[in-house]
């Protein structure tokens, strides 16, 4: 058992017993993602204004509900989420976009230095947040207030 760990006559370096398994980086990301609540916050608000978004401006279009990979979509939102296609595009993009955002803190992305929307993308989630952070600030949703000032 001690004899792995004893010299190798080829290199004068300690080599291991046994390897070690080597970890899934995705399952480590995905847990580290589950525990961050700002993070959590940013993609329920985006789920949602995407759904009001969608249920307004797409009432007539087929929807689906909404499966990301990676993502429990209808945990985070507290709800199910059926979104038409280009809606489902969006939000992925967007889901994908925030989880693996490099800034700590995060800033607005309006102020952010270096933008990671797609520019296409970034046209449609800005006419989003426009549309939707009005509707719910009318009728009087405190949640999304506070998060458009802190």
């Amino acid at each position: 058992m001690f004899q792995s760990f004893l010299p190798s006559t080829n290199a004068g370096l300690l080599r291991p017993a046994r390897s070690l398994p080597i970890l899934d980086r995705s399952r480590v990301r995905e847990q580290g993602r589950a525990w961050d609540p700002t993070l959590r916050s940013d993609l329920k608000t985006l789920a949602r204004f995407i759904d009001l978004y969608c249920q307004c401006k797409h009432a007539s279009t087929a929807k689906k509900p909404v499966a990301i990979q990676g993502f429990d979509v209808d945990a985070i939102a507290c709800k199910e989420i059926s979104l038409c296609p280009d809606c489902t595009k969006l939000l992925t993009h967007a889901f994908v976009k925030r989880s693996h955002c490099p800034m700590k803190p995060k800033p607005a992305c309006k102020d952010c230095p270096n933008h990671c929307y797609h520019p296409s993308y970034r046209k449609q989630i800005r006419e989003v947040m426009r549309f939707s952070g009005t509707r719910l600030l009318a009728t009087g949703r405190l949640d999304y207030l506070y998060h458009l000032l802190f």
